[in-house]
């Protein structure tokens, strides 16, 4: 939490926050999507897809600080997505069943949108990290070249 608040105040200087902020459009996209058309099982090829994209991106218009950018994008994904998932809460329930069972399964049976909102922030983060190295490793390859 320390980091984060030091992100806010104290962003770095040579950080590009109109491509973060633009590549976290595919989090806004993916976000309605998952809710109504992406099945599960589809979903994590999907996000494969969007993370090699906005790495390649962030390679390429980043002079530096690729994987606080990529972890960034994931983080604001990750506000999209939760945000999407519980305002739609039960169109997406609706058309995620294996999600209903899996929540019944948690600490937290009766509050499934708590459960959302508490593991929301722990996907972005897991993810953050995922896109962030998948970043680094992009503008290693792209510097190559």
């Amino acid at each position: 939490m320390e980091m984060f608040c030091l992100l806010l105040f104290y962003p770095p200087k040579y950080m590009n926050y109109r491509l973060i902020f633009r590549l976290s459009l595919f989090g806004l996209a993916m976000a309605f999507a998952t809710v109504y058309w992406i099945p599960s099982h589809l979903e994590p090829l999907l996000w494969l897809l969007v993370f090699v994209i906005c790495a390649y991106y962030i390679a390429l218009k980043s002079s530096e600080k690729y994987f606080l950018s990529g972890f960034l994008v994931s983080i604001a994904n990750c506000i999209w997505i939760t945000a999407a998932h519980l305002v739609f809460f039960h169109a997406y329930m609706a058309n995620h069943p294996q999600q209903v069972e899996m929540m019944a399964k948690m600490p937290l049976p009766d509050s499934p949108r708590l459960m959302m909102l508490m593991t929301g922030p722990i996907v972005g983060i897991a993810s953050g990290l995922v896109l962030g190295l998948f970043a680094f490793i992009a503008s290693k390859i792209m510097q190559k070249k």
